[in-house]
């Protein structure tokens, strides 16, 4: 594998607290060489992606996925749900468990990461469930999980209703060390649910879904973190109540972290208005009260990260009547675009978007799988390449996703991916970009500069 240097982009990694122009060195799969300014590095034989006036920076991380493989071929395959992974940037995506046959024993689990070795362009790292069969009624064998090398347990799509369960979940994730995501739903309260509870779903006919139905579950779980001092996530917060739940049990030191979706932050209920089956996902689109509450919660750490749920479906899926439609969103191609538009509106710096998606989900899942989410020297050459200020139109046709569901389907996006790096190999680049063969012809008065890091 040939050096390649990144030449003259905007770096910015917030694990290193780096916010600058500069190059870097990809050798071998690993990022060899960091420097600042217009210098380059000393070996004299590389190629050179120009990438001025780009962030380059480190690859995004997606701790919530659905990649629907085995079982659901129909709305996605690992080979095409991690192509699109790097049309959006993503380098490493966190694989939920409720497949068929789920990620409830070594063997599927073992399934997923042979099709990952051979078919999938970006790391994978899977989920598994909670309980066996995703039914939350019996506990999985944990250890058998944590030895398979799931980085998580979920039972996600189907909340961990049984308390018992969860206490038991938790109470052995102190032991792997590993977080209890849960998708927290009461479902007595959403049964027949179709959107958020309100005005909106009033005028539209269709049975509501209430906020306390995600915050009577929240609770539940935070309390049972406490009391078991085990590792909790929770996924795609969506309700101001939750957050608050939230920021008081950090303040209490409860182990709890939770992320957040790109249509939770940038859409409200009203997409669903003329029966979007497209803007149909659980939790349900909430209200412009709720998004603030969630990017204010992101800028307080309260939310740790950014999480796709990236959850494609057949066009056959959600061409039905809105109640028969199933829950979900095509989330990887467009999620740097929307959520650019907090970027460019103020309400979110860059440097923290990126963290979100990178150093923050990073952290979560630990270093077991090396260095992820930064560009430090010898670290996995994962890297996400961006034009912040790129307006293109959403066109599921050019989707590499098999789901092309996303109630975004003609809209005009601000930010996009240019190119994406994992481990080292280019695996997605837009048609504007070049790779020249012209590492010796680089003005030899640019060596020598002082670099951000070195070897």
């Amino acid at each position: 594998m040939k050096s390649l240097l990144i030449h003259g982009g905007h770096i910015i990694d917030p694990s290193q607290g780096i916010d600058e122009i500069g190059s870097l060195l990809i050798t071998k799969g690993k990022i060899s060489w960091l420097s600042r300014g217009e210098a380059t590095p000393p070996q004299p034989d590389y190629d050179v992606l120009h990438a001025q006036g780009l962030i380059v920076c480190p690859g995004f991380v997606d701790l919530h996925c659905h990649l629907r493989q085995p079982g659901f071929e129909e709305k996605e395959t690992i080979a095409t749900g991690t192509k699109a992974a790097a049309k959006g940037g993503f380098t490493t995506i966190c694989c939920m468990a409720n497949t068929n046959p789920p990620l409830d024993n070594q063997t599927t689990v073992d399934y997923v990461k042979s099709i990952a070795a051979t078919e999938g362009v970006v790391r994978i790292l899977p989920i598994g469930c909670i309980s066996r069969g995703g039914k939350g009624q019996e506990l999985v064998p944990m250890w058998e999980l944590a030895s398979a090398g799931v980085i998580a347990y979920s039972d996600d799509g189907e909340p961990a209703s049984n308390s018992r369960l969860m206490r038991q979940a938790l109470d052995y994730s102190r032991t792997f060390d590993l977080p209890i995501i849960d998708h927290c739903e009461d479902k007595a309260l959403t049964e027949g649910g179709q959107m958020n509870e309100g005005i909106i779903s009033t005028r539209l006919g269709l049975r509501g879904i209430p906020a306390a139905a995600e915050e009577i579950i929240v609770a539940r779980d935070l309390a049972l973190a406490e009391l078991t001092e085990g590792r909790l996530h929770i996924a795609h917060v969506s309700t101001d109540g939750s957050v608050d739940l939230i920021r008081r049990a950090k303040e209490k030191g409860i182990k709890v972290t939770a992320e957040v979706t790109p249509h939770h932050l940038t859409l409200t209920e009203e997409k669903v208005i003329g029966y979007n089956t497209n803007a149909k996902v659980n939790p349900p689109l909430r209200t412009k009260r709720d998004i603030q509450a969630l990017i204010q919660g992101l800028k307080e750490n309260v939310i740790d990260i950014i999480a796709t749920d990236h959850a494609p479906h057949t066009e056959t899926d959600k061409l039905c009547e809105f109640a028969l439609a199933p829950s979900g969103i095509s989330g990887f191609e467009t999620a740097l675009g929307s959520l650019m538009s907090l970027v460019h509106d103020g309400q979110l710096s860059l440097v923290a978007l990126i963290a979100k998606l990178t150093y923050e989900p990073s952290k979560i899942i630990g270093n077991k799988y090396g260095k992820l989410g930064t560009l430090d020297i010898g670290a996995s050459a994962d890297i996400t390449i961006f034009d912040p200020d790129l307006e293109w139109i959403v066109d599921t046709k050019d989707f590499a996703s098999k789901g092309k569901n996303t109630p975004l389907a003609g809209s005009r996006l601000k930010g996009k991916v240019i190119a994406t790096i994992s481990q080292g190999r280019l695996v997605y680049k837009d048609d504007s970009v070049k790779v020249k063969r012209e590492g010796k012809t680089l003005k030899e008065s640019q060596r020598g500069a002082k670099p951000l890091l070195h070897n």
